[in-house]
């Protein structure tokens, strides 16, 4: 079985580098002429990745004539004629992905989602079903800018039921993942403004601001999340937090301190906070957090949500619920723009929602999620680094931090689990000013990665930390 790495992409689409990494072995003698590749669903499973992905890549290569289909037998590697062939002094090529299978196979630094989980055939009955009884005229023409209606509708409806958000369609506004929203944001209540940020906190967050000539400044949380007189005292009038599990430390905040955050956005009427509900239909214990948007009676909440964490990261869909004031703000400025998510995608998620699934999906995953969280917890209290790990915040979201006993510098650990194959993070990472090497405290991202995979690398993982720990 063909396996490739996606650990560092630097900037490069998950389908290409997939191209790349085949078309390579193809090239360099590693995949003989005539020899059969994996299914495109098999291939899928193995990598932790999409079916779109490989499909996207196995058609570029067959485009340009590396691989060919057989009808009904699958892909084989084309017979490439008077390929040249490298000098001797220059053999020594860099070794192919499928030779560096140990280098870098598995990451507990990128949270993802299950690729077996996805409901593959339901999806694509409601996509065949889209096709043949939506309307012709909706399908394919100009929509609004905030996207089809019956879409809005079925968000609307979800978050009434689901979140405690009474709001109209008109609000909510559908984009091409959280970043166009973010670029949305900033063009609507513009980049005049200063930004506060979580500290420490998601970095591609700080990129996108950074990439709309946004001045962001970054905020220390104490146990409870940014204080409203940091905040004050910060000259911020645009807060973005994520209030009901903070990415990376987990924190939530309680309704004091949301209260708090409210008063200071009352206060100046430049005033906003933009709420990310990361990670909200993922709570492993108790009930789901009300999002801060539901106490907000001044309209000063932009509250934020993706389907990349509950239906699959390349579902790039994702939707932003404005104050009526702000919505209507948004088509007046904005509206010229249209939704950067296709109709066809829309309508059929909004059958998805409508007709139950997306709710029937969600269940599901947070079961199969704390079955596999308990498993991985049992699996850490019987291990023998047990005296040196304290688990913290594994109740509210898809990962959680695993403090270890050590006097060893973060970097020293990553580099000693990179050497043997695992990639991993820690929360000293996470600052978007580095505050230090010496967290100690490792980001557990466990959701992607198949039993028969994490188990293993566990045992690699510690086998390689052991000795730093006090034990």
């Amino acid at each position: 079985m063909l396996t490739y790495s996606f650990a560092n992409l630097q900037g490069e689409s998950m389908y290409a580098h997939l191209y790349k990494c085949i078309k390579n072995d193809i090239t360099n003698g590693v995949l003989h002429a005539e020899e059969k590749l994996p299914s495109k669903r098999m291939l899928a499973k193995n990598l932790g990745i999409s079916l779109i992905t490989v499909e996207n890549a196995y058609a570029q290569l067959v485009v340009e004539g590396y691989i060919y289909s057989q009808p009904k037998r699958g892909y084989y590697v084309a017979r490439i004629e008077q390929q040249p062939l490298p000098l001797k002094a220059e053999r020594k090529a860099a070794p192919s992905f499928k030779t560096q299978a140990t280098a870098q196979s598995v990451s507990f630094a990128k949270s993802s989602v299950p690729p077996d989980t996805f409901p593959y055939n339901i999806w694509a009955r409601l996509l065949r079903n889209t096709l043949t009884t939506a309307d012709e005229h909706a399908l394919i023409s100009d929509t609004s800018a905030g996207g089809v209606l019956p879409l809005r509708q079925a968000l609307a409806r979800h978050l009434y039921q689901f979140r405690g958000l009474n709001v109209a369609p008109e609000q909510i506004i559908i984009g091409a993942g959280t970043q166009t929203l973010y670029n949305l944001i900033v063009q609507l209540l513009g980049r005049s403004h200063v930004y506060a940020l979580e500290n420490p906190g998601y970095p591609q967050l700080a990129a996108a601001y950074q990439a709309n000539d946004v001045f962001c400044r970054y905020l220390p949380m104490d146990a409870q999340g940014i204080r409203a007189d940091v905040l004050e005292n910060s000259g911020a009038d645009i807060l973005h937090i994520s209030p009901s599990h903070q990415f990376p430390t987990g924190i939530v905040m309680p309704v004091s301190r949301r209260y708090e955050l409210l008063h200071w956005a009352a206060k100046k009427s430049s005033r906003y906070i933009i709420e990310d509900d990361y990670d909200c239909e993922f709570r492993l214990f108790g009930k789901p957090i009300p999002p801060l948007q539901s106490i907000d009676t001044e309209e000063k909440v932009i509250y934020i949500n993706t389907f990349s964490k509950t239906l699959a990261p390349t579902f790039r869909i994702s939707y932003m619920l404005l104050p009526p004031h702000l919505a209507s703000l948004f088509y007046d400025k904005l509206g010229f723009y249209s939704c950067t998510v296709s109709n066809f995608e829309q309508f059929t998620l909004a059958k998805f929602i409508e007709d139950g699934y997306f709710e029937r999906h969600i269940n599901r995953m947070r079961t199969y999620y704390r079955s596999k969280r308990d498993r991985l917890l049992q699996y850490l209290t019987q291990s023998d680094a047990a005296p040196a790990l304290t688990v913290e915040g594994e109740d509210s979201g898809l990962h959680f931090l695993l403090h270890l006993a050590t006097d060893a510098k973060d970097s020293q650990l990553v580099q000693a689990a990179a050497a043997k194959g695992i990639q991993i993070k820690f929360l000293s990472d996470y600052y978007h000013e580095k505050v230090g090497d010496s967290s100690h405290t490792l980001l557990m991202n466990y959701t992607g990665l198949a039993d028969d995979k994490l188990y293993p690398a566990l045992d690699t993982l510690f086998t390689v930390l052991k000795p730093y720990l006090k034990l």
